[in-house]
């Protein structure tokens, strides 16, 4: 089965641009939908890239649910996005591509870069955290060399927990990642401008 459908981009073509910005869609969503935030985070100076997941969906349940049962989708859509970050890599160097996504996707943009550790422009998860029933550290290897990791949550998310988010942050930091976790009180299940005011930052290096 495959965990990509197809790959979307906007922005400076790969092979002109010195940034990249990877954007992972949320449980039902789109590539195309996804996109729309690309606006908000970047100058089109950026090469953009958006993946479609197959049927809309990276993993099948909850990122809480036993391990077995988001298999062996959960492993194709990790293989899936550690090709593309691989493939932008040919033309872009890692400390220079950001990989950001919303709610089921922040939790594999996580989950990839925590899996392959190592010097990223910057990760970005707006409402996520780690994936598995129990979060099993020996799953997440390398050193993050100081990456700017952000990762946001509502304090009461009805799909993420936030405590989820806390420990997600502090296996990263053991990882060498340099972590913001953001929690905003009575926030629904979306991302907020202020979210996107801290990525965009993170990205361009704007104030």
């Amino acid at each position: 089965m495959m965990a990509i459908s197809e790959v979307l981009h906007r922005g400076r073509p790969l092979t002109k641009s010195s940034k990249a910005l990877l954007l992972l869609h949320g449980r039902g969503g789109t590539a195309q939908s996804i996109l729309q935030l690309a606006d908000k985070l970047v100058d089109d100076s950026v090469y953009i890239a958006a993946p479609q997941a197959f049927n809309h969906i990276w993993y099948p349940y909850s990122l809480m649910e036993e391990d077995k049962l988001n298999e062996p989708y959960l492993s194709q859509s990790v293989r899936a996005i550690k090709d593309l970050i691989d493939k932008t890599a040919q033309h872009i160097p890692l400390e220079n591509i950001f990989i950001a996504g919303f709610s089921q996707g922040a939790c594999l943009s996580l989950e990839v870069s925590s899996r392959f550790a190592t010097k990223y422009g910057g990760i970005a998860a707006f409402t996520g955290g780690l994936i598995g029933y129990e979060i099993n550290e020996k799953k997440y290897q390398g050193d993050f060399a100081k990456t700017k990791v952000f990762i946001s949550n509502g304090d009461l998310d009805p799909y993420i927990p936030l405590i989820r988010s806390k420990e997600s942050e502090e296996i990263m930091k053991k990882l060498n990642a340099d972590v913001t976790l953001k929690v905003y009180k009575g926030r629904s299940h979306i991302i907020t401008e202020d979210e996107l005011k801290h990525v965009r930052n993170m990205i361009l290096g704007e104030d």
